[in-house]
């Protein structure tokens, strides 16, 4: 066999990994694991080797609920040929290994800087010279985004090109956040300290990424966590979703102008970040999840309080999202615009919410579910628009699911554990992956330890690392007037991209 297949959260030895030359692993990923429906890349990263670099590929079948692993050892002084020329969703990819290793490729169509980290292969590569895409013409003019926004907002460079108000293309350049965060996953030696990390990976998906990071540590750690740890973790996944679309519909009716819309969204806002407080002393949860027991298990009471900061919550956030989608200074300025077809979303690898909106059902609730959500029998909300209007319809729907999957969570309570499970150290010569559907989409943890059984490598991948070319494809042909509104209604992360 010249691939492994496991299931989302499993650990296996590095040595069960099937190691190919180079022609084998591009053909076997490429050409044989890629195709079919919901077979997907969901991690391809590389790591030092004895002196070379062994890459490790992951590539998901939703449809059977495994994920695919292969290796190969390459030598980054020899040129190959790219996985992107045959599929772009290995693009980005690609670039970063790239970037990372000095990796080169002899037909890669965009091999320009994904990043710019610190311990970048080629020190010269700096973010004030990225090599922006241009258009010779006297008709055609310039305009620059960034890094430092108007509004509050994480730095990030946008270059248009525009014909009078119509943009023909826009150019992202991230990279200016880059703090070295997986490398220090293998830097802080405890757990604390990793724990802390995952947390700050992107401060709007705190519960996304450390339930990540948990459910692999404990994996490599041989710990089964009980009903009442997979309680928590679901339930705050729920109600981080729930929170962060709600202040996201907040910022896009601030867009269009709609400041009723604005007010009204970022009030309901409030208490649900209020109750992590209530439930863990944080307002973004920072703190509540921990590998092998929690700090504050949930109890009738704070069931009760979150049962009615819902039944508060709904009654408003129904009747302001009636009015959103009737106004229609609002629905002109969502109708159509920042579109995005299926065809493109499902060639650049889009994940999540971008995905579902264009009819895309991708959503590891349903694909490789974890904790919780194989009994909240979860089926993933599609629209098929792609518009900013269908991902403003997609946040309200999602809401009004997860308020559902909580109701029927808090119904059920576990017996909650006031003391540390127990569990070993990480397994040596290992490697474990974790899958979470964030808010955002798609986030993945790999992790493959040493003799022993300390981290050698550490990968991360949040969701906006497949979706930031969605944003340009979108706002193709839109007046750059439409930039703000388009850009929100995506709400992709910077910082989760730079790391």
């Amino acid at each position: 066999m010249s691939y492994i297949s496991i299931r989302n959260n499993e650990t296996i030895p590095v040595s069960s990994i099937p190691e190919l030359d180079y022609p084998g692993f591009l053909e076997l990923n490429v050409l044989t694991l890629h195709q079919g429906p919901g077979a997907h890349c969901v991690n391809y990263f590389g790591y030092p080797h004895t002196g070379k670099i062994k890459l490790i590929c992951c590539m998901a079948q939703d449809e059977d609920h495994s994920i695919n692993i292969s290796s190969c050892i390459i030598d980054p002084e020899h040129p190959l040929p790219s996985f992107t020329k045959h599929s772009l969703i290995f693009e980005r990819f690609e670039r970063e290994l790239h970037e990372n290793f000095g990796i080169r490729y002899t037909d890669h169509p965009w091999l320009k800087p994904v990043r710019f980290p610190f311990n970048r292969a080629d020190k010269n590569s700096s973010v004030a010279d990225y090599p922006f895409f241009t258009i010779e013409s006297e008709e055609l003019h310039e305009v620059g985004v960034g890094p430092i926004h108007a509004g509050v907002i994480e730095p990030g460079h946008f270059r248009f090109i525009c014909n009078g108000e119509q943009i023909l293309h826009l150019e992202i350049q991230l990279g200016y956040q880059h703090r070295g965060i997986e490398s220090l996953f293998l830097e802080k030696k405890k757990i604390l300290q990793r724990i802390t990390l995952a947390e700050n990976i992107a401060g709007d998906s705190v519960a996304g990424h450390t339930v990540a990071f948990v459910n692999l540590w404990e994996s490599l750690c041989g710990f089964q966590p009980g009903r009442d740890l997979q309680f928590s973790r679901t339930l705050a996944l729920e109600l981080e979703r729930i929170a962060i679309h709600t202040g996201d519909l907040s910022a896009m009716c601030t867009d269009v102008g709609y400041q009723l819309g604005n007010a009204v969204f970022g009030r309901l806002r409030t208490p649900l970040i209020n109750y992590f407080q209530i439930w863990c002393g944080n307002r973004l949860a920072k703190g509540l999840i921990r590998p092998g027991y929690n700090h504050f298990p949930f109890s009738q009471n704070l069931a009760d309080e979150l049962n009615q900061v819902l039944n508060d919550y709904e009654k408003d956030f129904e009747e302001m999202t009636k009015e959103l989608f009737s106004l229609p200074s609002a629905l002109a300025r969502f109708d159509k615009t920042g579109v995005v077809t299926a065809e493109q979303a499902e060639s650049i690898g889009t994940v999540g919410m971008t995905a579902r909106m264009t009819g895309i059902k991708k959503d590891i609730r349903l694909s490789h579910p974890h904790d919780l959500y194989p009994d909240l029998s979860h089926q993933p909300v599609i629209s098929n628009k792609g518009d900013v209007y269908a991902r403003a319809r997609l946040r309200k729907k999602e809401i009004d699911q997860s308020i559902g999957h909580i109701r029927g969570l808090t119904k059920n309570l576990p017996h909650a554990k006031h003391h540390k499970g127990h569990y070993t150290s990480p397994s040596p010569h290992c490697f474990s992956i974790s899958l979470v559907e964030g808010w955002r989409g798609e986030v993945c943890h790999c992790a493959i330890t040493g003799h022993n059984g300390e981290l050698m490598a550490y990968k991360i991948k949040d969701p906006s690392f497949h979706n930031w070319l969605a944003l340009a494809l979108a706002v193709r042909n839109n007046e750059i007037s439409d930039f703000p509104i388009s850009n929100k209604s995506f709400d992709l992360s910077y910082c989760g991209h730079d790391l």
